[in-house]
């Protein structure tokens, strides 16, 4: 299939990265400084602890739905104040979070996919997570980063993805939304009017009953090369804005 392109929005976990190393880090990470820094906390919440105290959190700030670094920044500080240490830890514990956050070790094929891509259209990120690409130095290959946490609403709300049409100045139908996520990445951007693309790594089946993909790969480096011989005189230099 082809289509006009104009830009693209991008997810970023499980698209451009693996998130189950990621979260694995960052359990171990904050729990080796609470026990270091906050024994008290460390000893009530061992990593199990932790998790299920996160869950509660979640459910409780329903509202905040939207905003991981908010709802993690509140986990932390909960498991302060229920061990009778200074909740003031938080802020040095949120920034462990936060640096084992951005170790991310991209999928063997996203780096170069992204120099191809993003040397033909714009690409945007367009996560509910709370990574930085600045942090993990792939800013370069984006135009902007949209995160659910500052816009207010997450995906699958048609909201997001239209501010970030709006942002890269295209009509809804020109931009191609990329994620793995069935409903939060390809329903939402279909709904929303967008163009969307599957990335599809680990070979499941397509589940829904009304919608289905523009596209799908196995792959960003099987989008190169689908924007490479659909897009062949589209030329963009990637900038940071």
């Amino acid at each position: 299939m082809t289509f006009p392109v104009r830009a693209l929005t991008l997810d970023l976990d499980d698209t451009v990265w693996p998130f189950a190393p990621i979260d694995e880090r960052i359990e171990r990470a904050l729990d080796d400084w609470l026990r270091e820094h906050c024994p008290r906390t460390a000893e009530r919440f061992p990593i199990p602890a932790m998790r299920a105290l996160r869950v509660r959190v979640y459910e409780e700030n329903a509202h905040l739905a939207h905003d991981m670094a908010a709802l993690r920044r509140l986990s932390i500080e909960q498991a302060l104040r229920e061990s009778g240490e200074d909740p003031a830890h938080v802020d040095a514990a949120y920034e462990v979070f936060f640096s084992a956050r951005n170790q991310v070790e991209c999928y063997p094929d996203s780096i170069a996919a992204l120099e191809r891509i993003a040397a033909r259209v714009p690409i945007a990120a367009l996560t509910n997570g709370n990574a930085d690409l600045g942090r993990i130095g792939l800013q370069q290959h984006f135009v902007f980063q949209l995160g659910a946490g500052e816009h207010g609403k997450a995906k699958p709300s048609p909201c997001i993805f239209h501010a970030a049409c709006e942002r890269l100045d295209c009509d809804h139908g020109q931009v191609l939304h990329v994620g793995d996520h069935i409903e939060a990445d390809v329903a939402g951007a279909a709904r929303a009017g967008l163009r969307s693309c599957w990335i599809n790594r680990d070979g499941r089946r397509w589940q829904h009953d009304r919608i289905t993909p523009d596209l799908e790969f196995d792959s960003l480096a099987g989008l190169a090369d689908w924007i490479e011989s659909s897009l062949p005189h589209a030329h963009h230099r990637s900038t940071n804005a």
